[in-house]
């Protein structure tokens, strides 16, 4: 059967003198294929805000080459190309091309995608470039207090600000202030608004006058002015400070002298001269704060002053002010004072046996003196080393004259001899040392011969 199908198609194409082959699905040609155009951000793309840089993209599958063309708004019958980068993915091929827009381009535009090959398919669609008419804003709420101040005291201003009658958020605000007397407003500070629309700021209120806040206009919305609120501005006694206050040395022994120093400043005038500046002095375990000196403050607002230390405690300075000025303290200074150990517990001595010979003696010979000098130890007197001085009071004389020096042995002994010349008292004294207390002698008269 299959033989005479084969005899039967062969017979036909001979009777007919030529061979033609019919083209089948599968060996023939296909046409392109192109996807439809996107656009990032957008078919409405919004330059109110500024330029815009849109991104246009499609795929193609069977075309080695492409082309997208854009027409702007009005009679324009050929668009203008842009260019185009290709990513290849299997047997499909994207690509890309970008364009800015401003406001100038405002209107719809057209575009055409078209796909080289077979047929060459084309896609066309539209997009818009709009710029949005601004938004009216509004600060409805705006306030500031307290409506009465002292000088140099921090108030309050806040409000809130809205676009379109709704809240109008991450915006920035300008705090704007008129003083009396003046017929311009400067800005003060500038705050950005939450999401709320509501915004705030502490401010210092130097001056009375009136406050408020600007919202300046963009591209999206218009700009707006709050109403003005009045803050009226007390002035008060100036602030005056102490600075740089030191007590000085730290630590210091008991009985050193202590020096203090500082500047006296005062608000809007900085240092001051001639004004006086207590020191205080408030004990370790005392809340009782005592006056111990004072100075008056130089040319550039300095004082200088000392004070012995008696024990550890806080020292500060104090100013009483003056007429226009309100006083102050310095921040207290804490100086420990290291007191001496006490002396050691000294021993009693005595001078005993004293006796001075040969009596009488020869005007120009030599007196002998002897001695014993002895210290308590424990209820028991003792030998002890030191040093005893030989004083003389000449007869019918009130007076003691030093004569000369000598040292006790080991065992407390002593001997001395001078020449006499005139008859009088003599006698040994101990001053004592860091060990013992001191003692006199008994005294022994020598009658001196012609």
């Amino acid at each position: 059967m299959l033989q005479r199908i084969r005899v039967a198609a062969l017979a036909l194409v001979v009777g007919a003198g030529t061979l033609v082959l019919a083209p089948t699905a599968a060996t023939a040609a296909q046409a392109p294929v192109l996807t439809r155009v996107g656009i990032s951000p957008g078919s409405t793309i919004d330059v109110t805000g500024g330029a815009v840089k849109a991104t246009f993209s499609f795929s193609t599958k069977g075309a080695d080459k492409a082309e997208l063309q854009l027409k702007p708004p009005g009679d324009v019958s050929v668009g203008t190309p842009i260019t185009l980068t290709s990513t290849k993915r299997g047997d499909w091929t994207r690509w890309s091309g970008t364009k800015s827009f401003d406001s100038s381009n405002a209107g719809k535009w057209s575009w055409l995608a078209i796909a080289h090959g077979d047929g060459s398919p084309s896609r066309g669609g539209t997009f818009e470039v709009v710029v949005k008419k601004p938004v009216e804003t509004s600060i409805p709420d705006f306030d500031a207090r307290p409506d009465r101040a002292d000088r140099g005291e921090r108030i309050r201003v806040d409000g809130r600000l809205l676009a379109g009658g709704e809240a109008y958020g991450d915006q920035n605000v300008a705090i704007t202030f008129r003083a009396r007397g003046s017929s311009s407003y400067r800005t003060v500070a500038t705050v950005k608004t939450r999401d709320s629309g509501r915004f705030g700021a502490t401010v210092r209120a130097w001056q009375t006058g009136w406050w408020r806040a600007e919202f300046a206009a963009t591209s999206a919305a218009k700009g707006s002015v709050s109403d003005s609120d009045r803050v009226d501005v007390r002035r008060h006694d100036r602030r005056s400070w102490i600075s740089g206050f030191n007590a000085r040395p730290e630590p210091v022994d008991q009985g050193d002298r202590l020096s203090f120093s500082g500047t006296l400043r005062v608000e809007d005038h900085g240092r001051v001269s001639g004004q006086r500046v207590a020191i205080y002095f408030r004990a370790e375990n005392s809340a009782r704060w005592r006056y111990v000196t004072s100075d008056v403050t130089d040319r550039y607002g300095r004082f200088w002053d000392s004070a012995t230390a008696r024990t550890s405690g806080w020292w500060r300075a104090e100013y009483a002010g003056a007429r226009g000025v309100r006083g102050s303290d310095s921040y207290a200074d804490w100086v420990t004072v290291n007191v001496p150990p006490p002396p050691p517990e000294k021993a009693d001595t005595r001078l005993t046996k004293f006796n001075a010979y040969p009596e009488p003696v020869k005007r120009g010979r030599y007196v002998r003196f002897t001695g014993r000098l002895q210290i308590d130890d424990e209820g028991t007197w003792e030998g002890y080393r030191g040093k005893v001085r030989l004083y003389f009071k000449p007869s019918g004389s009130h007076k003691w004259h030093y004569v000369k020096t000598t040292k006790s042995n080991g065992s407390g002994r002593l001997y001395t001899k001078v020449k006499a010349w005139n008859s009088g008292r003599w006698r040994f004294v101990f001053t004592g040392d860091e060990d013992a207390y001191g003692d006199t002698s008994r005294s022994d008269y020598v009658r001196v011969k012609r």
